[in-house]
């Protein structure tokens, strides 16, 4: 799958620009601040319907604007894919897909499978459980819609068993079988979720392990760990022992939402133990583990992006990572960096062809 063409009308910086695009590798260099990362948080928008930075819709439109348009034309499986996605301000968003609008967002998820890698992925170390469960269920998702569609039906029944608990709070009642009305369907849910995760899990760890070798060239062992209270009771039992709890904070505290992906290295955090070259090279490696999980699934090699890659590491994960894709198994890759003549000497070291777009 390749992106072929692609027209911004207002979006963040740009009031309007077209770019054609090599097949192979593309390449965006320039100062700070010149809008590199902004064409490629487009070409993800178009793949997921949103930006990967901003996901506060409104706020990608051009300053004095009114409106935006990100305009793509891929070519999938000898077929014409033409992407539209489209926001006015205080409107809804409209993705449209050769010229027909999507009735639910979530029937786009999947059609353009697409990693990228950027110096935000350090949020999935530093930050809280939810950017890891985001990382978990963005994989998933995107080969297979049930488990979508079940994440999606937990979630509102969540939201409305929580406002159920704040209802109980303020009338000063509780009614133990409205509750469980909700516990059920989260029960439901819940389990194809948690079934799905450990699935996951399972597949996606050696191929990871298998990825950090190949850039890092070390034998440290780094490992995924799947925390979930699910492993050690069942949904009822939890939902059951915590109803005080949540009658008294007023929201579910127990549940898939609370799930965890512990990242190791040698057996420690890798957030505590962890270089920052070790945890750079950890990112990669996810990263690139979920390219290759991506593509067997769907059967489409995925489009890399590379935000700033080169920038952070030294030139040893350099040459590892460029080694990794200058093969037949990547696929289309965009590239951004602030020196011109880094950038070029690295590209032309892939025998593959390139175009570089200096903004």
């Amino acid at each position: 799958m390749i992106l072929e063409q692609l027209s911004l009308i207002n979006y963040k910086n740009f009031e309007s620009t077209d770019l054609t695009f090599d097949a192979k590798i593309n390449c965006f260099v320039g100062a700070n601040g010149v809008g590199k990362t902004n064409i490629l948080d487009a070409i993800y928008h178009l793949s997921f319907g949103k930006s990967y930075f901003n996901p506060v819709s409104s706020q990608n439109i051009k300053h004095d604007t009114d409106f935006f348009v990100i305009d793509g034309t891929f070519q999938k499986e000898g077929r014409t894919e033409k992407i539209v996605c489209s926001l006015k301000r205080n409107t809804k968003k409209i993705i449209k897909r050769n010229g027909k609008p999507y009735e639910r967002f979530a029937e786009h998820i999947g059609l353009l499978p697409l990693v990228i890698i950027s110096p935000a992925d350090r949020d999935l170390i530093m930050e809280g459980s939810d950017m890891r469960r985001k990382f978990m269920d963005g994989v998933i998702s995107q080969s297979d819609k049930s488990y979508l569609n079940a994440l999606m039906n937990y979630g509102k029944v969540l939201s409305q068993r929580n406002a159920l608990l704040k209802y109980f709070a303020v009338n000063h009642t509780f009614e133990k079988a409205a509750l469980e009305v909700y516990n059920e369907q989260l029960q439901t849910f819940g389990n194809e979720i948690f079934e799905k995760r450990q699935q996951f899990i399972k597949a996606f760890i050696p191929i990871f392990q298998e990825q950090y070798k190949a850039i890092t060239g070390n034998t440290e062992h780094v490992d995924l760990i799947y925390d979930s209270k699910l492993l050690h009771e069942d949904f009822h039992t939890l939902l059951e022992k915590s109803i005080e709890k949540d009658r008294a904070v007023q929201y579910t505290s127990v549940g898939i939402h609370k799930d965890d992906l512990s990242f190791k290295i040698s057996e420690y955090p890798i957030k505590k133990f962890g270089s920052q070259g070790q945890q750079k090279s950890f990112l990669i490696a996810l990263k690139f583990a979920q390219f290759h999980f991506m593509k067997e699934q769907s059967k489409t090699t995925p489009i890399l992006i590379l935000d700033d890659i080169f920038d952070k590491l030294d030139e040893n994960r350099v040459a590892h990572i460029i080694a990794l894709v200058d093969n037949e198994n990547f696929g289309q890759i965009f590239i951004s960096d602030t020196h011109a003549e880094r950038t070029e000497n690295v590209v032309k070291k892939i025998h593959q062809t390139y175009k570089i777009f200096k903004l």
